[in-house]
């Protein structure tokens, strides 16, 4: 019997250090969850607070409670026009075109594994944007011009069109090749929207030329209610997308043994990121460098754990705020001026492009 209790007991006590280290696993991942899930809360509550200020504060100015009152239905002279056919519109344009942004940054950073990579650099926007200005220029002079819905269906295919290409000039899905063919693609795209643009009229170039700065100036119900429909349908595939990619963050060949498709699902992560990124162009036009500044903020603010949802509100935010600012603040202090939204985010993501290019650069340097 003794002998019995003597081989049984160091069995014992080797069990417990192995359960104990489990469950600090786990405690870890809950804390991380706990974490991520708090920064999603704040960041939709911080949203949710920019939405109502470009809502209520500004040139004309709307009290919270007549807010209330123009949702719920009720008429007030001035007021309602104002907010449901500009103050609204700019908001929720806003909001669901920084989250499309935002998400679509977040695969594209997670797929590549790559802090360049994003709608922007890669290409996608400007092909986006090239597929619509074609679309401008061949309806210019007809009555109407072009539907919403052809906006969006020639941004869609100047999106993938741009994708593709990228692909076929890598050759490869990942490294410094990636980026470098999404620059050329971007390039050329932007090239496309140039040349387009010198065959519209006066009026048409206005226009063209007010939607190419990445301008929420008379975007409309239409737009808002097409790019909702994508992202009901887009978003919950790109958090699942994004979440299937976990394994490939420690490596393909790895991946690979714990039963995970990283290719096939990198290629189908790119595709959405890119119906994302189109879907919101065509809206609002380009927005420039909104996905290359959510993903790394997001990413700051949940330590480093990636979080689509984080991405999104924080795109989310990013526009609400340069709107806020170009807009509102922009026409208090200089009696009426404005700035396109695309100027403030083009602005503010330069510095942070050559930022990660530089540390790129040391970053190759210090492993050869």
């Amino acid at each position: 019997m003794s002998a019995r209790r003597e081989t049984a007991t160091p069995g014992r006590r080797d069990a417990a250090p192995g359960g104990d280290a489990l469950e600090t696993v786990r405690a870890l991942r809950r804390a991380d969850a706990r974490r991520v899930a708090g920064v999603v809360l704040g960041l939709a509550v911080l949203t949710a607070g920019l939405m109502l200020l470009r809502v209520t504060w500004g040139t004309y100015q709307v009290t919270v409670p007549d807010l209330v009152r123009i949702l719920g239905g009720e008429r007030i002279a001035g007021a309602s026009f104002i907010v449901w056919e500009e103050k609204l519109p700019r908001a929720v344009a806003a909001a669901l075109t920084g989250a499309a942004l935002g998400a679509a940054g977040a695969l594209y950073r997670r797929t590549l594994r790559n802090p360049l990579a994003s709608p922007d650099v890669l290409g996608t926007t400007a092909g986006a944007a090239a597929g619509v200005v074609l679309t401008l220029t061949a309806s210019a002079g007809q009555a109407g011009g072009s539907s919403d819905l052809a906006r969006a269906g020639a941004a869609l295919v100047g999106a993938l069109a741009a994708g593709a290409a990228v692909l076929l000039a890598a050759r490869s899905v990942g490294g410094q090749r990636f980026v470098v063919a999404g620059v050329g693609v971007a390039a050329a795209g932007q090239a496309i929207v140039s040349g387009a643009m010198l065959s519209l009229s006066e009026h048409d170039l206005a226009s063209a030329t007010r939607w190419i700065a990445g301008s929420l100036n008379g975007v409309t119900w239409g737009r808002i209610g097409l790019l909702a429909a994508v992202l009901a349908l887009a978003l919950p595939a790109a958090g699942w997308l994004h979440r299937r990619l976990a394994p490939a963050d420690v490596g393909d060949d790895l991946a690979h043994a714990l039963g995970a498709r990283p290719t096939r699902t990198a290629a189908l992560a790119l595709t959405v990121g890119a119906v994302l990124a189109a879907a919101a162009t065509a809206t609002v036009g380009p927005l420039s460098f909104v996905a290359l500044l959510a993903t790394p903020l997001a990413l700051g603010l949940t330590r480093g754990r990636p979080s689509l949802p984080a991405a999104a509100l924080t795109g989310a935010g990013i526009v609400l705020l340069a709107d806020v600012l170009g807009t509102e603040a922009l026409g208090l202090l200089a009696d009426g001026a404005a700035l396109p939204t695309g100027v403030l985010t083009g602005a503010a993501g330069a510095p942070l492009m050559l930022a990660l290019l530089l540390r790129a650069g040391r970053s190759s340097e210090g492993t050869r």
